[in-house]
């Protein structure tokens, strides 16, 4: 049992160690609140350490018997960490496929932007129009404004293919993104209380409950949706620099 024990802690030790490295960059880099609890990352997450922290080395716990020749010992683990890379690496294009890129202002609320969302033909108009604001494999998130066409018929025209062709909607065209700061006059405008903010009332409580305990107005017109796959968060402004004081969860 000792050798049983000691080739499980090792093993899960080995495993922790590369699942921590692959899921500690990913975090850093781009999933920093609030982009992990936007794009429900946490799930994947879940699944990659069930299977390399718990289905590997209990297999190991398993199968390591003293008295088995060592290949065949060695075998056995090899196929064991095989399936566990194969996992690993699924595992990390799915994230690395999801990563967040742009938190854009867009009418009357932010909306994170995820590599995934981005279309081949969208990044190379924007690498050749608009070449400040095209990303790259390393890209880092940015807070953008995204200003759309000047054209109120071609704005139009957008709308109307994102919804029937299913085609990219302005969030989705980086050669419309423009600073954050030149976007800030039209945010101020759209900046509302948390009861004027689509949540239900049960989310606005929750939501005015957080706010109070750190000296956050709740009647004050300061607040924006901040959105993407899963539940939304809350933006709270500073109503004189337009500086975001807080980011908050409803659920």
């Amino acid at each position: 049992m000792r050798f049983r024990l000691k080739a499980f802690g090792l093993h899960l030790l080995g495993s922790a160690t590369v699942l921590a490295l692959m899921l500690g960059g990913l975090y850093l880099g781009w999933y920093r609140w609030p982009g992990w609890y936007l794009t429900e990352v946490v799930h994947v997450a879940a699944i990659l350490a069930g299977v390399d922290l718990t289905l590997g080395p209990l297999l190991t716990l398993m199968i390591a018997n003293p008295s088995k020749p060592r290949r065949e010992l060695a075998r056995d683990i090899a196929v064991i960490v095989v399936v566990q890379l194969v996992a690993l690496i699924y595992g990390a294009a799915t994230l690395w496929n999801g990563r967040p890129l742009y938190y854009a202002f867009c009418d009357d609320k932010v909306e994170i932007v995820q590599a995934s969302g981005l279309n081949a033909a969208e990044i190379a108009l924007a690498a050749k129009e608009n070449p400040d604001f095209a990303p790259h494999w390393y890209s880092l998130p940015r807070w953008i404004w995204v200003a759309g066409p000047a054209d109120p018929i071609e704005r139009a025209r957008i709308a109307i293919a994102a919804v029937t062709d299913n085609g990219p909607d302005l969030i989705q065209m980086p050669r419309y993104f423009k600073p954050w700061a030149q976007g800030l006059p039209g945010l101020r405008m759209q900046l509302r209380t948390v009861d004027q903010l689509p949540f239900s009332k049960v989310q606005q409580q929750t939501l005015k409950d957080r706010m109070t305990p750190l000296g956050l107005p709740t009647d004050q017109p300061s607040a924006l949706p901040l959105v993407g796959k899963g539940l939304p968060a809350l933006a709270v402004f500073d109503l004189r620099t337009l500086q975001i004081k807080s980011i908050l969860p409803v659920d």
